[in-house]
């Protein structure tokens, strides 16, 4: 899914223990994407966990003009951007000699190309720079970019791109639009589909592998916490952060 935001100044829910969905969306109107018709659901149980205005957009970021879709519903519903968060992504797990044309345009439409569209789509309505910017650009790699496994070409060449086009796009833009661009790099991090290929994988025997090179306790992170890294860098106050990426991995992956 990627999420474009739009600030309010609204104050966060209160309550000792708020979801985290909501305590991250931090008064922001919320546009969250899906990319086909069967995760409408899941969006919309997103979205109805926040305390927030918020629309779900269906638009397939691996094309060519589904990114420009889901910049188009953002401004048509909330008049500006303030906040890109671009983290949709196709995972793939195969061999060298098994990977396709198919699956190899697939991983690099979804993960690469697709970022930098709703980037270049939205340039326009971010805060300008005349009036002080403050629009943050946040791009979700993967500790895989640096550090990846078998079987990952795809996906891990993927995530290295994308931590390229985060530095490229640091440089860039900035001078012009008065926004920030930064990277949010997960480790292992609890979510269906991860969960899935673990599955397939030998769900006992890697757990005990990565619960030994985790100094963190708990082997497996929560999209929480890269959730509160990503809120981190969207925040008014965080206008000296450019080109960073920021490790989520509990200290299993860092430069």
């Amino acid at each position: 899914m990627e999420a474009i935001a739009s600030r309010k100044r609204i104050n966060p829910p209160s309550g000792r223990k708020p979801k985290r969905s909501r305590r991250e969306a931090r008064g922001a109107s919320v546009v969250i994407n899906y990319g086909w018709p069967d995760l409408q659901g899941a969006a919309n149980e997103v979205g109805n966990s926040l305390h927030t205005p918020w629309i779900a957009v269906e638009a397939d970021i691996s094309t060519v003009d589904g990114p420009a879709e889901l910049v188009k519903a953002a401004v048509d519903k909330f008049g500006k951007i303030d906040i890109i968060v671009n983290n949709a992504a196709q995972a793939t797990l195969a061999k060298v000699e098994d990977t396709t044309v198919n699956l190899w345009d697939t991983t690099m439409n979804t993960n690469v190309r697709g970022a930098f569209l709703v980037t270049q789509a939205a340039l326009t309505y971010l805060p300008p720079k005349s009036e002080g910017g403050g629009g943050r650009i946040i791009n979700i790699t993967s500790e895989v970019a640096t550090s990846p496994e078998i079987l990952q070409t795809a996906y891990a060449t993927s995530k290295g791109a994308i931590a390229t086009l985060t530095r490229c796009l640091a440089k860039d833009l900035p001078p012009t639009y008065g926004c920030t661009v930064n990277a949010v790099s997960p480790g292992i991090v609890k979510t269906p589909q991860f969960l899935g290929e673990l599955q397939k994988m030998c769900n006992a025997f890697l757990t005990q592998i990565f619960d030994a090179r985790t100094p963190v306790d708990g082997w497996i992170g929560l999209p929480e916490d890269v959730a509160f890294a990503v809120s981190f860098l969207a925040e008014e106050r965080a206008s000296w952060i450019n080109g960073a990426s920021i490790d989520v991995s509990g200290g299993m992956f860092f430069d």
